[in-house]
């Protein structure tokens, strides 16, 4: 029965505010889609960036079979103590060598534990479907993306990206809009494999993100109303209770890679087979 941390990253007023508007905190979100993949599995829920947060060492995290990192409106450049406190626990998680996997403000955490860098998009948000998403080379032949097309849709929502990768880091896909979109991070003990976008995410989570970001995407000109982007949630949200609509595929630009519940979440189900194996290619410590 495997056993599996999420660590989530929001603070105490950003989960509740996240409940109220989409039914559970992104770490609750994790937690239900974890066990909808693997039903026999038992989920812990942490905080690592709240102030009274326990602090796990490495030898604490071996307990774990997996640890999975949320998305959260957390910006990892920002000099403040919660973003110190959840990149010191990603640093223990790596130390650890429990496998890690990480989307959205996860893959930026877990590369700035492991000496790369974050940024505020200099353009423009990504949100609601990450277009054109490509693999790379590498990411043809890596397992993370194993059944993708060359080129899939993907759940998306943020506003900061990566800027530089790690020493140790393989890039596996990008996009226009973002080129680090899909990553395998090697560092101290530990490997991680990441996404920008969000396979975890119901659709209709992903329209609730974009109606309370509205304000936001209107000011950065990707809509001239906040009643486009209701539109838009609109359509997500009808896309959740019909995917097969062909009307709702032909409207808002996508295929199935975007509109199935199981093709979305392609990379969760692939880290899940393959953890197993992660973690027992772990050296012994000393």
């Amino acid at each position: 029965m495997p056993h599996f941390l999420i660590a989530e990253s929001e603070t105490p007023d950003e989960r509740e505010a996240r409940r109220e508007s989409a039914g559970k905190s992104s770490g609750e979100t994790y937690a239900a889609t974890l066990e909808q993949l693997s039903p026999d599995c038992t989920v812990t829920i942490v905080a690592p960036a709240d102030e009274d947060a326990q602090r796990y060492e490495p030898h604490e995290l071996t307990a774990f079979d997996a640890v999975f990192l949320t998305g959260s409106p957390l910006h990892v450049y920002e000099d403040r103590p919660e973003v110190h406190r959840q990149i010191d626990f990603m640093r223990q998680v790596f130390a650890s060598g429990t496998p890690a996997f990480g989307s959205c403000a996860g893959l930026q955490v877990a590369v700035a534990a492991a000496g790369g860098t974050v940024r505020r998009m200099p353009h423009r948000m990504e949100a609601g479907i990450g277009r054109r998403i490509t693999a790379t080379d590498a990411g043809r032949a890596h397992p993370l993306l194993a059944g993708r097309p060359p080129t899939w849709d993907a759940p998306a929502i943020h506003g900061d990206e990566v800027e530089r990768l790690p020493s140790g880091a393989t890039l596996l896909a990008g996009n226009a809009v973002t080129p680090v979109q899909a990553v395998e991070i090697r560092h101290d003990r530990g490997v991680f494999w990441g996404v920008q976008y969000h396979p975890e995410l119901a659709l209709g989570e992903i329209a609730v993100a974009l109606e309370r970001q509205a304000e936001d995407l209107v000011e950065q000109g990707l809509a001239e109303s906040p009643a486009d982007v209701t539109a838009i949630a609109d359509r997500l949200t009808a896309l959740h209770r019909e995917p097969d609509r062909p009307m709702l595929h032909w409207i808002l630009g996508i295929d199935a890679e975007f509109a199935v519940e199981h093709r979305r979440r392609t990379e969760l189900r692939n880290f899940l087979a393959h953890a197993p194996a992660l973690k027992a290619a772990v050296p012994p410590t000393d």
